[in-house]
C-alpha cells in the first residue's frame, strides 16, 4: 500500500494504483497543467467524497511499499488521462472503471482504496 502526500493529507492507495495515478499527474504537471483529482470516501469517512486542486506549484510526494514498478495498463491509463483532461477533473477509478473508495484509517483521512460496490 503506497501513498500521496499533498498539503498535509496523507492518503493510501495500492502500489498499482498509485503508479498509473502519478503517471497520468507528471505528465500533466510537465505539461503546466492544474486540475482537479477527487475519490469518494468510505463509510468511515463520511461516505462524502475528496477533491484536490493540483497545480504545477503543487507539492506532491508519492510513496511506494514495494520496489517493484508493477505492470501499467495503457487502457487504464487512457482513460485516467481522460478523465484528468475533463471538466469533472480526474476521478480516481479501479482498473475495471468503478469508483475507488477511500476507508479512513483515521482522523486525518487516510485510507485504502477498494473496489466500489454498489448497495
Amino acid at each position: 500500500m503506497g501513498s500521496i502526500q499533498y498539503d498535509g493529507l496523507i492518503t493510501q492507495f495500492e502500489d498499482r494504483l498509485l503508479t498509473h495515478l502519478q503517471i497520468v499527474i507528471v505528465q500533466k504537471l510537465m505539461r503546466e497543467e492544474s486540475f482537479l483529482m477527487s475519490w469518494k470516501d468510505g463509510t468511515s469517512a463520511g461516505s462524502g467524497r475528496t477533491a484536490i486542486w493540483i497545480s504545477p506549484q503543487t507539492t506532491l510526494t508519492f510513496k511506494f511499499s514495494e520496489s517493484r514498478v508493477p505492470e501499467v495498463n495503457r487502457e487504464w491509463l487512457q482513460r485516467l488521462a481522460e478523465s484528468a483532461s475533463a471538466t469533472t477533473g480526474l476521478i480516481v477509478t479501479t482498473e475495471d472503471g468503478a469508483l475507488a473508495i477511500a476507508d479512513a484509517t483515521d482522523d486525518q483521512y487516510p485510507g485504502t482504496f477498494r473496489k466500489y460496490r454498489e448497495r
